[in-house]
């Protein structure tokens, strides 16, 4: 291998070192999860689709396992290992992670990233602000430059949907849209039915009592003989079909409420301009988003506090990370005209219950793409 040819491998390697240097000096401990992962772990949140992208392997034991495709789970889990699990504590990681292209696809599967994690801390709103302020100051570090930040609030979404009190299946196909960046449009056409039988009975339970509804497809499946399908008990089928029924039917979203959420999702700008459009938005409602609305003003304050520009910032109401564990703030940050971030992350309090802890334990972290630095600093002339 020439010299030229090393030169990309040598920038790497020397951005990765700088940013996780300025880490380290930001207080945030080096902790490196092994490369060999339980694969089980990542396809349980992201579905069986996500299995194209994991290089698989078995163990003796017939258990397995991927080469690490991300680092915040593995490090959750060595967290919830250790001794310190449940108190405050703060990692850095860098390093390779490996996600292959999908068929037919092309590019290579090794990745160079770098990031940080936050458990623990109570004080969220400040915490937040460390993460996101670490996060771009090393990116800066590493010749960045500065970059263009978007941010959310899964939390602040999570209380909106409260105040509107939609039937659970709309309340969760509004949350899934939302973390997977589609148009209210799309997510509040019904789908389509399949066959007119079917259609049929779906119309007529949307007709009947849910209680009544309930029972009688559970009882058409006992006639039929059929306990269990696809894992799912009659019980859960029937649940399923009353899902179908309601979203078909476009049952419990008003125009009313429609229009509410399309003035929420289309709220956009600057931090402080945002947060006074929905406080008039939610007293013109009459819903509660105070409580809400308060952390998101002191979150703002703490990331003001750090020398950060916030008017140069933009909060999207409508604006998710594509991980269905965030709870609360979510950010990216990218290079002016980029199609792709450089940072991201945001709060996801809830994934370490989920991951065998006895309880939520307060969570926020950040991942730095190596080579995506790379490209904004070549693209602002940095060595």
């Amino acid at each position: 291998m020439t010299a030229a040819e090393k030169a990309p491998e040598r920038q790497g390697a020397d951005r990765l070192a700088a940013v996780l240097a300025h880490f380290e000096r930001a207080g945030f401990t080096r902790h490196e999860p092994k490369l060999l992962q339980p694969a089980g772990v990542f396809l349980d949140r992201s579905g069986e689709d996500f299995r194209g992208h994991l290089y698989l392997t078995t163990d003796a034991s017939g258990a397995e396992l991927c080469l690490r495709p991300e680092y915040t789970i593995p490090v959750c889990l060595d967290y919830l290992a250790a001794p310190q699990a449940g108190r405050a504590a703060a990692f850095a990681y860098g390093g390779s992670i490996f996600r292959a292209p999908m068929h037919g696809a092309a590019g290579e599967g090794e990745f160079l990233q770098a990031g940080i994690e936050s458990f623990g801390r109570e004080d969220r709103e400040a915490a937040d602000a460390e993460i996101l302020g670490a996060a771009l100051d090393a990116a800066r570090a590493a010749g960045a430059g500065d970059l263009a930040v978007r941010i959310g609030d899964a939390g602040l979404v999570g209380a909106f949907l409260d105040g509107l009190d939609l039937p659970p299946v709309w309340r969760r196909r509004v949350e899934k849209g939302h973390a997977r960046g589609q148009s209210l449009s799309q997510i509040f056409t019904p789908p389509q039915r399949n066959g007119a039988e079917k259609a049929g009975v779906l119309a007529a339970l949307t007709k009947a009592d849910p209680a009544d509804a309930r029972r009688l497809v559970e009882d058409l499946l006992s006639i039929a003989g059929i306990t269990a399908v696809g894992g799912r008990s009659a019980a859960e089928i029937a649940e399923r079909f009353l899902d179908q029924a309601t979203l078909a039917e476009g049952a419990g979203i008003s125009p009313e409420k429609r229009a509410l959420a399309e003035a929420f999702f289309v709220v956009e700008g600057a931090p402080d301009i945002a947060s006074a459009a929905l406080r008039r938005l939610a007293e013109d409602a009459k819903l509660d988003l105070a409580a809400a609305l308060d952390r998101f003003d002191t979150r703002a304050s703490f990331i003001a506090a750090r020398g950060l520009d916030l008017d140069a910032m933009v909060f999207s109401a409508s604006f998710a990370r594509q991980l269905d564990y965030y709870s609360g703030f979510v950010f990216e940050a990218r290079q002016a005209a980029s199609s792709e971030p450089v940072i991201g992350g945001g709060r996801y309090d809830r994934l370490l219950k989920t991951l065998g802890a006895t309880a939520d334990i307060p969570a926020v972290g950040a991942a730095v793409w190596i080579d995506r630095l790379a490209r904004a600093a070549e693209a602002r002339g940095a060595a």
